[in-house]
């Protein structure tokens, strides 16, 4: 029988830290080993009972929970889950370690309050076997163009090339490795990561600040085009559409696909009927096997197909399952995946 998981909960809330215990305690899979009221409190506590899971409330006094995972994880490596409302600062969270977060439900409500805690005993499920990831400092800025070959023009078939991202927990930090390297005159871009509809538009804003190319969150009819990323809007499906010779987007509020909504496998399998071999798909972090299919038939249509190897993700599922039934051409590690695409581009 499989050990439980220790989960230690940062709150200052006294009744939200009673429903999270109380109800964490009830899966049988779970085991609350303490609590903390603030971060000086959890630096006290977390090393001495030794948690396989923390989950941090974001707003909290004194110290914050953004700045407490900053401080803690270079000193004490332990999966963090944010628990957070409608808060840009998540992502730096995300960009100091922390594996994931979860938005904070209206307690007056329990449909959302029970939606909540489902999603959170999934992803505490999912962060006790990710690997932690403290970078050395922080996010980078955009390399020049230059230094990418940026004056050097990508193949006459290129711009008809589609290039289709999935990812899902680590992938925030992923995706942006990937597309701070790009120059600015890529060939469109789309983007499915799992995230809880707000902070998509969150996430595509500070991806523009941070990149040569144009982030959006994505819109229906919003055209693919040079220079520019479109990021699936929370909550909602998102698919490629071809009309004549221009592609571009319809989002729409259809069932979970695999699980998910948006789902990577609605994407790749769009891009894999209406692109073809005209495409690029790249499979990231993220547990399940969300996106194995779709890249697998995107690969069947003739399209180059990219993988993130084990050793650099965060969870090594949904790569893993491309991979395992042949969905993949190359796997590459998160660093390597803008040159081995850039390489693809320039053959074109």
């Amino acid at each position: 029988m499989n050990e439980k998981i220790k989960v230690f909960i940062v709150d200052d809330s006294m009744l939200f830290r009673k429903v999270l215990i109380d109800n964490l305690s009830q899966n049988p899979n779970i085991e609350v080993v303490g609590y903390a009221i603030d971060a000086f409190d959890a630096e006290r506590k977390i090393p001495a009972v030794k948690p396989d899971v923390v989950t941090v409330d974001v707003e909290m006094p004194r110290l914050n929970g953004i700045d407490f995972v900053k401080k803690l994880l270079p000193i004490y490596a332990v999966p963090v889950i944010l628990v957070s409302s409608l808060n840009l600062n998540v992502f730096e969270a995300l960009s100091a370690g922390a594996v994931d977060f979860v938005r904070k439900p209206d307690m007056s409500m329990s449909i959302n309050t029970n939606t909540f805690l489902n999603t959170l005993m999934s992803k505490i499920f999912i962060a006790s076997r990710a690997k932690i990831k403290v970078p050395a400092k922080a996010v980078p800025p955009a390399v020049p163009v230059a230094a990418l070959g940026g004056n050097k023009p990508f193949g006459l078939n290129a711009y008809n090339t589609v290039i289709a991202i999935g990812a899902s927990t680590g992938g925030t930090e992923a995706t942006l490795q990937v597309l701070k390297d790009l120059p600015a005159d890529t060939p469109g871009i789309v983007v499915t990561q799992h995230m809880p509809e707000g902070f998509t538009k969150m996430y595509a804003d500070r991806l523009n600040r941070l990149c040569h190319m144009k982030v959006k969150e994505a819109q229906s009819g919003d055209a693919i085009e040079r220079g520019q990323v479109l990021i699936a809007p929370g909550d909602y499906q998102m698919k490629v559409v071809r009309v004549g010779n221009r592609y571009s987007v319809n989002c729409y509020s259809g069932e979970k696909v695999s699980g998910h909504r948006p789902s990577v496998d609605v994407l790749f399998q769009s891009v894999a009927d209406t692109a073809g071999a005209s495409s690029v798909g790249i499979i990231m972090t993220g547990m399940g096997r969300d996106g194995a299919d779709g890249l697998l038939s995107m690969k069947k249509k003739g399209a180059f197909t990219i993988g993130q190897d084990a050793e650099s993700c965060v969870v090594y599922g949904m790569p893993m399952v491309a991979y395992n039934i042949g969905a993949v051409k190359t796997q590459v590690s998160c660093s390597n995946i803008s040159n081995v695409l850039l390489k693809h581009l320039y053959s074109l």
